[in-house]
């Protein structure tokens, strides 16, 4: 009689590909989680298909950074490298390219910034021009999605136009339609080693206290040619999930962010609870709130654990 049931193809799988590493590098805040080196991202990339996934998320740590993020649409990115070559070994798996700028920047923001005395500002139309040419490099190395994940204005549109106008018109478009200003995002900092080195990211990130907001965000995505709508953090933002979903009738995903799960993580390993349980209890929620994708650290323990 169960309602809501919970299937490895409902999975994405995140992983974080560093030019810098020649074996992984254990992150410290996410316990299980790697930086890894391209050919380890392939057999990442094997493995979780040999485990019934159909998708992961690619995020890339290049080996040096500037002001203008130029690594991030480099021909020979770290990204583009990673794309290359885990198609090349597994060209049924959906690679997902995170299009930012953060990871890339000197100043871990994730557009351009222009500071002004002890203030900044983002400079929206620059970050996006740079956005378009970050997806292009991207599906040129042949991403099947791209992930833009800024929240700068207008972006859906221009990359969706960008594509098309270089011949991408099948590559689609998992935009993160609402991404708040969240606690929850501090191991994936140092995961993707891009914290902000002055201010925050509230200027261009989501209040959390708002719902409309959202809507209006995924509504202007929606007319830019987003394929896949996300909702970003998961379990504060439930609601926010769930009116995405019914509002909009697309495919959503949501994104259960690197705090989340090194909180259930502490919790489990000082005997609050049972991991496994916890974890599959909280992907069940997700996916009864309008889920059809769920981006998570835990996506191989999942498709073992589903099948199971």
């Amino acid at each position: 009689m169960r309602e809501t049931k919970l299937s490895a193809h409902d999975i994405i799988l995140p992983l974080f590909v560093s030019e810098k590493v020649e074996r992984r590098r254990a992150i410290t805040s996410l316990p299980g989680v790697f930086q890894l080196s391209v050919n380890e991202a392939v057999e990442e990339a094997r493995h979780a298909s040999e485990l019934g996934l159909q998708a992961l998320l690619l995020f890339g740590i290049p080996a040096a950074k500037d002001d203008r993020a130029s690594a991030a649409f480099a021909e020979d990115g770290i990204v583009q490298q990673a794309v290359r070559a885990i198609k090349q070994r597994c060209p049924d798996l959906v690679v997902i390219t995170d299009v930012c700028l953060c990871e890339y920047t000197s100043h871990g923001h994730c557009g351009v910034t222009k500071l002004d005395g002890e203030h900044f500002h983002v400079l929206n139309d620059e970050t996006v021009e740079l956005l378009a040419k970050t997806a292009i490099s991207h599906a040129t190395a042949g991403a099947d999605l791209v992930a833009p994940s800024d929240m700068m204005d207008g972006r859906v549109g221009a990359i969706r136009q960008a594509l098309d106008e270089h011949g991408f018109e099948e590559t689609g478009i998992m935009s993160y339609a609402a991404k708040f200003a969240s606690a929850f995002y501090g191991p994936f900092r140092e995961a993707a080693e891009s914290p902000p080195q002055y201010g925050d990211r509230q200027s261009y990130q989501m209040d959390s206290a708002n719902a409309a907001e959202a809507l209006r965000e995924a509504a202007l995505d929606v007319e830019e040619g987003a394929d896949i709508l996300m909702v970003k953090p998961a379990l504060p933002y439930l609601d926010i999930l769930w009116r995405v979903r019914k509002r909009f009738g697309k495919p959503t995903a949501v994104y259960h962010v690197s705090g989340e799960f090194a909180m259930v993580k502490a919790g489990a390993a000082n005997g609050c609870f049972e991991e496994r349980a916890a974890v599959l209890e909280i992907m069940t929620s997700l996916k009864r709130a309008g889920a059809d994708l769920i981006v998570t650290y835990w996506a191989k323990e999942l498709a073992q654990w589903t099948q199971e």
